[in-house]
C-alpha cells in the first residue's frame, strides 16, 4: 500500500493542489485538505479499486473536502462575529450606575483581546489558575502563556487608559 500511495502522490499530487488552492487561497489550508485527501485513501486502501480515472475520483473528493472546509470557516467566522457583537461580560450586572460603567468597560475591554489572550487572562483572573495549569488546560507551553497573559494586560490597560485618567 505504501508503494501505491507513493505512486498516487507522485501523479497527482500537484493538480490536486492547485485544485485546492483555488477554492481555499490559502497555502496551510491547502496543504492539510491534500493530507487528508490522501489520509483517506490509505485509510481505505480498496477506495481505488475499480475506478476508472483515478484523477477524477481524486479531485471530486478533494472537491467535497474544500466544500466542507469552507463551510466550516464560514461557520466558524459567523459565530466568532456574533460572540464579538455581543461581547459578553464576565460580570454580574450592579445597580450603581458608576459600578455598571466600569464593569462594563472592563469586559469591553476584556472582549477586545484576541481569543487566546482573552482566555489566559480569564483563567487567571477569574479562574485563579497557574500558568502550569492554563498551560494544561490550553496545551501550551507555560511560557506562552505567562506571555499571552503579559500581553493581554498590556492590552487591557491601553483600552482602559481614558477610564484611570478619569478616575485620578
Amino acid at each position: 500500500m505504501q508503494e501505491e500511495l507513493e505512486q498516487l502522490y507522485d501523479q497527482h499530487a500537484q493538480s490536486l493542489f492547485a485544485f485546492l488552492l483555488s477554492f481555499t487561497r490559502n497555502e496551510t489550508d491547502t496543504r492539510d485538505l491534500l493530507q487528508e485527501v490522501l489520509l483517506r485513501i490509505a485509510q481505505r486502501p480498496g477506495l481505488l479499486h475499480g475506478i476508472r480515472e483515478p484523477r477524477a475520483f481524486l479531485l471530486r473528493l478533494a472537491h467535497n473536502l474544500a466544500i466542507d472546509h469552507i463551510r466550516r470557516h464560514k461557520t466558524r467566522e459567523k459565530h466568532n462575529a456574533t460572540m464579538e457583537a455581543e461581547q459578553p461580560t464576565p460580570f454580574a450586572p450592579s445597580p450603581d450606575p458608576d459600578e455598571a460603567r466600569f464593569r462594563k468597560l472592563i469586559g469591553g475591554a476584556l472582549g477586545n483581546l484576541p481569543a487566546d489572550q482573552r482566555a489566559v487572562v480569564h483563567l487567571k483572573l477569574w479562574e485563579g489558575m497557574t500558568f502550569e495549569q492554563i498551560a494544561g488546560l490550553l496545551e501550551i507551553p507555560p511560557n506562552t502563556a505567562a506571555s499571552r497573559y503579559r500581553y493581554g494586560l498590556d492590552k487591557m490597560r491601553e483600552l482602559l487608559r481614558p477610564l484611570y485618567d478619569e478616575i485620578t
